[in-house]
């Protein structure tokens, strides 16, 4: 186990795929990242959303993530591209009924 000098950001392998986390949580470090910088949310509101998390655990994932971005944006560019490949080779059932094409993203 790699943990942070605060042991609040651990990483565990075969615990969300080994990826850092909060200590005693599946919350990743990048799911308050994406919390926090992509919808806009407050590290207040994050533990409004998961009252199992504290204010300084929130805290301690951001300072992680500032202490390591390279990681955690690799970490999101990884799981963004598995779910467009997952999207590609299972589309929608309800897309299909409807007799649509998936909607597609502009790059």
């Amino acid at each position: 186990m790699d943990n942070a000098p605060n042991e609040r950001i651990v990483k565990t392998p075969g615990t969300s795929g080994g990826r850092a986390r909060i200590a005693g949580h599946r919350v990743r470090v990048q799911d308050i990242v994406i919390w926090y910088e992509h919808q806009g949310m407050t590290p207040d509101e994050i533990v409004s959303d998961i009252p199992s998390i504290t204010l300084a655990d929130v805290h301690s994932a951001l300072a992680y993530y500032f202490e390591h971005v390279q990681e955690i944006q690799e970490e999101m560019r990884a799981d963004r591209v598995y779910a467009e490949e997952f999207r590609r080779n299972h589309p929608s059932m309800l897309d299909a009924k409807l007799g649509q094409e998936p909607l597609k993203e502009a790059s």
